[in-house]
């Protein structure tokens, strides 16, 4: 029988966390475009009792992607997939927001769709701020749902002039997140898998902390105030989620975004968070 493999690309504290919560007994490829993140978080779930092997990985590059999925498939099946990569508005460009977390993870989410086992599941991380930007059109929800992913980066709403800064950037990356994930669960369903997309609110973790030190950070402070939880959350939280939609407990999801930010959302159309016209 061949061993499941889960691979896990983003070596940080919520892909670390679903990781723990869903892959024991499985081998896990833990991918980060810096080696050495890749390494410490592979040691630690190790020394915890788990069988993780590190490796480079590039999200925005489709030969890395595919390079890490070979290298899973050298250990047995690949039965799970959690992208827990990308960048934060505060750390980078609007073309590298575009080219990681939307592009790349278009990619990740097609080329694992063409090996994973059935039964298996897949796990995208995006973000409650694709819920805070005003609704595109229909049109355009289509156009980021089922445009292949070579010729995502050319639509037109995701050109520079679209774009006003590196927020609107993100927004439509993990609008594009959200509903890329919709589509490839159908895709996933040929094979007998499931696709499924969380989208988190303020957690701490590494990257928030850059947030909040970044110059948003009032912003950032202000929402976790002000939403009903009146607290960031934790990457175990976010785990909990994770560990309900890969389970058989949650056989019955796909194609769907969960939404888990404290009511930062709610709060942001119906309460304190409301932004003055």
């Amino acid at each position: 029988m061949k061993r499941k493999v889960m691979l896990l690309a983003g070596a940080g504290q919520i892909g670390m966390a679903i990781a723990r919560r869903t892959g024991f007994g499985k081998k896990i490829i833990v991918g980060d475009k810096k080696r050495e993140h890749a390494e410490m978080v592979a040691k630690s779930m190790n020394e915890a009792g788990f069988d993780a092997v590190p490796v480079e990985m590039d999200l925005s590059s489709r030969e890395s992607i595919r390079t890490m999925i070979m290298e899973g498939q050298k250990h047995g099946t690949i039965t799970d997939m959690v992208i827990a990569a990308g960048v934060s508005p505060s750390q980078a460009s609007v073309e590298t927001i575009l080219k990681v977390d939307l592009y790349g993870s278009a990619v990740m989410m097609e080329e694992v769709g063409n090996v994973i086992a059935e039964g298996g599941s897949g796990i995208m991380i995006s973000s409650q701020s694709g819920f805070r930007m005003p609704a595109l059109t229909a049109w355009e929800d289509e156009l980021l749902a089922t445009t292949s992913t070579e010729e995502l980066l050319s639509l037109d709403i995701l050109q520079p002039e679209k774009i006003k800064d590196t927020l609107h950037a993100y927004q439509l990356a993990k609008r594009c997140n959200e509903k890329h994930v919709m589509a490839q669960a159908v895709e996933w369903g040929k094979r007998g898998a499931r696709l499924n997309d969380i989208a988190p609110g303020i957690i701490v973790t590494p990257l928030a902390i850059d947030e909040f030190n970044g110059s948003r950070g009032d912003f950032y402070k202000n929402m976790f105030a002000n939403c009903p939880a009146g607290r960031p959350g934790t990457a175990d939280e976010v785990a909990n989620v994770a560990e309900l939609l890969m389970s058989e407990r949650g056989a019955f999801i796909t194609g769907s975004t969960i939404l888990i930010d404290g009511g930062a959302t709610a709060s942001y159309y119906y309460g304190p968070l409301k932004p003055e016209k």
